[in-house]
């Protein structure tokens, strides 16, 4: 049978494709994973839950959300479960934004944002980074009256950098009441800048701010999506609502949980990633490059146009980074084997 091809969505022709899979890299430095695996509990948990597999889970995710509500002192009302961070940053979407509306952030930022604003029928609105760090006064400016969402990377992945608590007091007192102002702290456990704002006590005082967070990175979780938004009670609904049925399965609701509640365990291992990571940071700096203050599991080298060159001189070694064109290289903090290996390439370049 002949004739014209199924029609597709135009949009689908401007997105970018997902990154060629690194199968050849022994460490994925590219990948904001967590080098260590789960803690036991964790792995014991998953594996009794196994067991269920043939039943769909709680659709609501009732114990997780319980826990996650108990754990930062919120209603359950506020707290929405999704699979993945980035699953919850497209229901935000899906439940704000109609054809044409527009979404603000930062970039060079979450690589996603303008992905997923894009597919949920928004226009995407960039504003470029001042240096390293998010400029909010230029968020503030980009807002029009088709604005209904704005994200803030918190901190701001690539780069790694947090935004000071009084001046995003100044820019909310900017933003309309009723547009949405989402604080994307996906790496919030990592982070140790003692001037950052603390988003879940913040969405108390403000009802247009919500907070995304993940079970990925400092849980180790990342195979498994699970993620949650924090938001007022309309808000949260309308996340849920916008969520596919039975999304988080049963073996990632007991993961999350198990890892909720050996939070000692897991908080020791967030430490020991936060020294590696300062220790490569102090390498890099006691050599001449300008690291910014790094609040995830990553550094951000600024190497411009040598940018793709770092990469391929990683990836000869068997270290995946990550490289955003022309403008810098993220690396992940894995095992002290693979930062060592960085560290080597690192000496070969002039510092950045």
């Amino acid at each position: 049978m002949t004739g014209p091809e199924p029609r597709l969505r135009a949009v689908l022709n401007t997105l970018s494709s997902r990154p060629r899979a690194m199968t050849d890299s022994i460490y994925r430095a590219h990948a904001n994973e967590c080098p260590y695996p789960p803690v036991r509990a964790v792995i014991e948990s998953v594996n009794e839950a196994g067991a269920a597999m043939n039943r769909y889970p709680d659709d609501r995710c009732s114990e997780l959300v319980r826990a996650i509500a108990e754990d930062l002192l919120v209603p359950t009302a506020h707290v929405a479960v999704g699979p993945g961070s980035t699953a919850i940053v497209q229901q935000l979407l899906l439940a704000t934004v109609e054809h044409g509306d527009e979404v603000v952030f930062s970039w060079p930022s979450f690589e996603r944002y303008p992905t997923l604003s894009a597919v949920a029928g928004a226009r995407p609105v960039s504003v470029p980074l001042r240096g390293p760090d998010q400029d909010l006064r230029g968020l503030a400016e980009a807002v029009t009256a088709r604005t209904r969402l704005i994200f803030i990377g918190n901190p701001n992945d690539p780069t790694g950098t947090s935004v000071d608590r009084r001046d995003l007091d100044v820019f909310l007192e900017r933003v309309p009441s009723d547009v949405l102002v989402i604080l994307d702290e996906e790496y919030q456990e990592s982070t140790d800048a003692p001037s950052g704002p603390d988003g879940v006590r913040l969405h108390l005082e403000r009802p247009n701010v919500a907070v995304v967070r993940s079970f990925s990175h400092a849980n180790g979780l990342a195979g498994l999506r699970v993620g949650f938004a924090i938001a007022r009670p309309a808000v949260a609904r309308a996340v849920r609502r916008t969520g596919l049925p039975y999304a988080v399965d049963v073996m990632a609701q007991a993961a999350a949980l198990a890892s909720l509640r050996a939070k000692a365990e897991v908080s020791e291992r967030v430490l020991a990633l936060r020294r590696e990571r300062d220790r490569v940071a102090g390498f890099l700096r006691a050599r001449g490059w300008r690291i910014p203050a790094a609040g995830g599991n990553f550094l951000w080298l600024p190497l411009g146009d040598r940018s793709a060159e770092f990469r391929r001189a990683c990836a000869d070694l068997g270290v995946a980074v990550h490289e955003v064109h022309r403008t810098g290289v993220r690396v992940t903090i894995r095992e002290v084997e693979a930062n060592n290996l960085v560290l080597f390439v690192a000496s070969r370049f002039s510092a950045a």
